[in-house]
């Protein structure tokens, strides 16, 4: 594969872009497919997702696939996608009761109401790299053959059991409705914010509801958001406030429509999402130290660390008050596309540009020199004069 030579901006790109369709048509390896994609690259298929904020997991994989494996371009294009696409209705309000729960963890309780489900997860998977199977299967046979075993036939314990591993299980109950029952936490629920800004149609800006700020953080750039988070993990008193999660889950949660003819609800489909509450000690000078306050995350897919930092700045959110940068970070600085979209434009020619500041530069350091020698001041070496700008910004 060869470089083409190119003139002008316009055939430059159209070079570039046949450079990565070469690529692609030419690889060594065999082109992946999409339920490979899906089946074996799930979270980096639900981070686009959701960063993409567009439920289509085949979708999404082609998408990750297109863009080589990067997640910020691969959610640049499913956002391109989605505005493409009609809107047909809006789904009806659903309880988040409703979650069938694959995975459900409670750090807050030894024993909370309900079980606790460590569902599927790597966090307990030792950090090694797994051989694939093709490679043990391999290395069994050189064993085998080193061992003088020459029996290749199959046996009960050779053999993987078809299972669910998506099993999922309905909780009733969970841990906030339990602080709630014993009146140990603030009631962050409001009346006034009955149904969720569409940040997509309308941009949040400081001064937003909180639906406006979950909906921005559950679209922002999973990176950024823990960053942030881990940036003003110091409350407004400058004190490090104890956060603790009261409850981690990962389930699939009903889309539900209104049935056009009968009114009832219909559900027409189910998305995986990932939801915490954190729940943090209340114990300034100003607090009401009888209760905890709670945060709330959610986000599509199974993303656990997005969702746990989105739930903590939520209470950050809440006591900050609008009164700090906080909430400015949050709505106009996480989102992945936003601030990607700003470094990308870096490498476009900035000529222009450079030139002008190198003239201004020139022009404060002319001024210096003339000062200096009219107050028969020795010109210092960095106040010297750049006479010849010919070759900046050419």
């Amino acid at each position: 594969m060869g470089y083409v030579a190119a003139k002008g901006g316009f055939d430059a790109i159209r070079a570039a872009e046949e450079l990565v369709r070469t690529r692609q048509r030419e690889s060594r390896s065999s082109w992946l497919e999409l339920d490979q994609i899906i089946d074996r690259l799930g979270y980096a298929v639900d981070r686009v997702m959701g960063e993409g904020g567009l439920w289509d997991p085949e979708l999404a994989a082609r998408a990750f696939r297109q863009a080589e494996g990067d997640l910020i371009e691969a959610t640049h294009l499913v956002r391109a996608h989605r505005s493409t696409l009609p809107r047909f209705g809006a789904t009806r309000t659903v309880d988040a009761d409703e979650i069938d729960v694959l995975r459900r963890i409670v750090p807050a309780f030894r024993e909370p109401p309900g079980p606790q489900l460590l569902g599927r997860t790597l966090d307990y998977t030792g950090r090694l790299l797994d051989l694939t199977p093709e490679d043990q299967a391999r290395n069994e046979a050189v064993m085998a053959v080193a061992d003088g075993l020459t029996d290749t036939g199959t046996t009960e314990a050779d053999e993987v059991a078809d299972h669910d591993i998506d099993r999922a299980t309905r909780v009733p109950g969970r841990l906030l409705d339990a602080l709630r029952s014993m009146d140990a936490v603030v009631d962050r629920r409001r009346s006034d914010d009955p149904d969720p800004i569409d940040i997509t149609r309308l941009p949040a800006r400081p001064g937003s509801p909180r639906s406006a700020r979950l909906s921005a953080m559950a679209r922002a750039e999973t990176g950024a958001l823990v960053q942030l988070w881990y940036r003003n993990i110091l409350g407004p008193d400058r004190h490090l406030h104890e956060v603790t999660l009261g409850e981690v889950r990962h389930g699939r949660l009903p889309v539900s429509v209104e049935h056009p003819l009968t009114g009832e609800p219909l559900t027409v489909g189910h998305v995986r999402v990932t939801e915490v509450e954190a729940i943090e000690d209340l114990d300034g000078v100003d607090e009401d130290r009888t209760r905890f306050d709670v945060g709330y995350g959610m986000t599509f897919g199974h993303n656990e660390r997005k969702a746990i930092a989105m739930a903590n700045l939520d209470i950050a959110l809440a006591r900050d008050d609008g009164s700090g940068p906080l909430e400015q970070s949050v709505l106009l600085t996480t989102d992945g596309l936003d601030a990607s979209g700003f470094l990308e434009h870096l490498k476009l020619p900035h000529y222009v540009t450079f030139r002008s500041m190198m003239e201004r530069k020139s022009a404060l350091r002319s001024d210096r020199v003339r000062q200096a020698r009219a107050d028969r001041r020795p010109v210092a070496v960095s106040d010297c004069e750049v006479t010849d700008l010919s070759g900046v910004g050419a």
